[in-house]
């Protein structure tokens, strides 16, 4: 399958119909969805029916939009009218459909777009692997004896398999980027609150962000201006950022000043994503190194606010109904529930001197800095724990653990697919200041006419 943009181009220069392109797509996603269990949800009817809409649209000299006839999916957590939302837990299977769809799906809806179905995570969002104990373990396309990543798991297989060309994810802790790098695609998480959450249902309010996976730099790009503007349904979507309309991508890169992170960053890392980032650093011809101060304790208040606001969100049906959680999600729920009120408030406080420092490395030093995404390549399903600098530790918390500490200041940034031969591949995260989104779509648009950077599908 073609990225987004070239199937909206094909579709509106009636070179192929969007009935053929999503009669194609449900075909693929019945065929093979058995097997990687991406889709919990495949809305066929109202996917048909949508693409005839568009199609009449384009006869009649009408344009449906930038992304017309293009099929995507999301996450299990975004509303869709008529539909349960599910959020990957069993429990809110008994809830009411929803009434409308969620402002982030309105909004690609109107560009054209045809939504087919919702998609696999981990319960509540809370997990790194995708398995979940009620609606099964999503597999990597790459190797279906290994996860895909989570909790965005359905939308990262979905894209790496070729089922969809774009899907949107939810990110808290690294949700998006983590199944990216593991699944070998483009995955965006824009600055925090840049992106409305309005129908969304949330895990942690203070650290969620919305994004989406791709194949492609310029689809990045193209579903990033569709999705962004402020929305009043979102109280952290209502303030219009400074440099709203992205500028157009272009490959001058010149006066963009790089650096590698180092320490935290280079320390629990197999040889081979350390050698990803490497093979970003030489690429953009990169020797600065940058150190993120107190990256390990940021990771720590991560933790402990997670814990708490999702415990907290969750306590009525903790109290009542604990046997219907997923085993590793009511656990993790339960010790937040009994973590001190000052602990959660000072992790809030190092968040603010965190943030303050972090930004300064920006305005002093750097533009871009460029870190791994993952610490390994995809464990194998089942898999708990995984060796690295000799120690070992737990799989589904660590694999976050170059992820946690970006958007627990809620900074923009970019997973890289990056493959490597005879290898599962990586992903290496481009990132940069608060509303700096352009330069690293920049940035990787250059890596990827290089040929650096590169979706591979795995059917």
């Amino acid at each position: 399958m073609n990225d987004a943009v070239s199937i909206a181009e094909n579709i509106l220069s009636r070179k192929v119909s969007a009935v053929e392109i999503i009669q194609t797509a449900l075909t693929k996603i019945t065929d093979r969805n058995h097997e990687l269990n991406c889709f919990t949800t495949i809305t066929v009817e109202t996917a048909l029916q949508d693409a005839v809409n568009i199609d009449r649209e384009i006869a009649e000299g009408k344009h449906p939009g930038v992304l017309a006839g293009v099929p995507f999916a999301v996450k299990n957590l975004f509303d869709i009218a008529g539909l349960t939302t599910l959020a990957g837990a069993k429990i809110n299977a008994e809830n009411l459909p929803a009434i409308q769809d969620a402002t982030i799906i309105t909004r690609l809806k109107k560009a054209g777009a045809v939504l087919v179905g919702a998609l696999n995570m981990d319960e509540y969002a809370y997990g790194f692997v995708t398995e979940n104990a009620h609606y099964g373990v999503t597999h990597n396309p790459h190797d279906l004896q290994r996860v895909a990543g989570g909790s965005s798991g359905g939308s990262a297989a979905a894209v790496a398999a070729g089922l969809v060309p774009f899907t949107l994810g939810s990110d808290t802790n690294g949700s998006i980027r983590v199944p990216a790098a593991l699944c070998g695609v483009f995955g965006f998480k824009p600055t925090y609150g840049r992106l409305s959450r309005a129908g969304v249902k949330l895990f942690s309010s203070s650290l969620d962000h919305i994004g989406h996976f791709t194949t492609s730099v310029r689809d990045i790009a193209t579903i990033f201006d569709v999705l962004q503007g402020e929305d009043e349904k979102d109280p952290v979507c209502t303030k219009r950022p400074p440099e709203f309309c992205l500028p157009q991508i272009n490959n001058d890169i010149s006066k963009i000043k790089f650096a590698i992170a180092d320490d935290y960053f280079t320390q629990k890392a197999d040889s081979e994503a350390l050698a990803a980032v490497v093979k970003v650093a030489n690429a953009l011809n990169v020797t600065e190194y940058v150190t993120i101060p107190e990256a390990k304790i940021a990771r720590a208040a991560a933790f402990v606010i997670t814990a708490c606001e999702g415990a907290n969100l969750h306590l009525e049906k903790l109290k009542s109904r604990p046997q219907d959680f997923d085993p590793a999600t009511r656990d993790r729920f339960l010790a937040g529930a009994l973590i001190p009120s000052s602990w959660y408030i000072q992790a809030q406080r190092f968040r603010r001197w965190y943030r303050d420092k972090v930004r300064e490395v920006f305005a002093n030093n750097v533009d871009i800095i460029i870190a791994p995404t993952t610490p390994i390549t995809a464990p194998l399903i089942g898999q708990k724990t995984m060796i690295l600098d000799d120690e070992e530790i737990l799989v589904r918390p660590h694999l976050g653990l170059f992820t946690q500490p970006l958007s627990f200041i809620g900074l923009p940034v970019l997973s890289v697919p990056i493959h490597q031969e005879n290898s599962l591949p990586l992903g290496v995260q481009l990132i940069a200041a608060p509303y700096n989104e352009a330069l690293i779509l920049q940035v990787a648009a250059v890596l990827e006419a290089q040929g650096i950077v590169a979706h591979a599908l795995r059917f």
